[in-house]
């Protein structure tokens, strides 16, 4: 699903308000990516291999299916500012469960989330290295989010090859390493994805 603007969230919210279940439901899955992301590359940093960001995400969603009542933001800022925080609380209970730990760290759980609005704002700042200029009419959308749901559209290999070398910034030795290639094929695969990603980014928005 492409991704919209502020004023497009806000209707979906307020349709959601009104009980229309399926506006709510279109709602967090226009995030989804998104949060992938953020869970793929805050994992991936700390607990390589130990965690699948899948799981987590799919945890994080099925609470902001829950709480969704609750939300009383209106602008597609304060909803991804909610939805990291609900995040935050799934990745801490993992984290947690891989420590052997039950008891909560509040403290931690704040600079787990300040991390996660570091790590989203870094997204953002990533997409604009590749040198791709989104149209005007999605400039206002949330930078890291815009990224998310491009990257979810792009062949596997593309998605994987951009998230280790441009996101996880890892060198092509690794990362050919990791995707079964040599390091010429990953270099070759690299060029054409950032290729594809730029394309995709340009089109948006007519």
């Amino acid at each position: 699903m492409p991704p919209s603007d502020s004023t497009e969230i806000g209707r979906l919210i307020a349709a959601f308000r009104t009980g229309d279940v399926t506006a709510g439901d279109a709602l967090l899955r226009r995030y989804e990516p998104w949060l992938k992301l953020l869970a793929r590359v805050q994992l991936e940093s700390r607990f390589h291999a130990k965690f699948d960001p899948a799981d987590v995400v799919q945890q994080a969603m099925l609470e902001a299916v829950r709480a969704l009542p609750q939300f009383r933001g209106g602008s597609e800022g304060e909803f991804t500012a909610w939805l990291r925080q609900i995040l935050t609380h799934a990745l801490a209970r993992e984290i947690r469960r891989y420590a052997g730990t039950a008891k909560r760290d509040l403290a931690r759980e704040v600079a787990l989330e300040q991390e996660l609005a570091e790590t989203s704002q870094q997204l953002g700042d990533r997409l604009a290295a590749t040198g791709t200029s989104p149209s005007q009419r999605m400039i206002k959308h949330e930078q890291a989010v815009l990224l998310a749901d491009v990257l979810e559209r792009l062949p596997e290999d593309f998605r994987e090859v951009i998230i280790l070398r441009n996101l996880e910034d890892l060198p092509h030795e690794e990362v050919a390493r990791r995707m079964g290639r040599s390091s010429g094929a990953v270099r070759m695969l690299w060029v054409r994805a950032l290729g594809r990603l730029r394309e995709e980014l340009q089109s948006l928005g007519g």
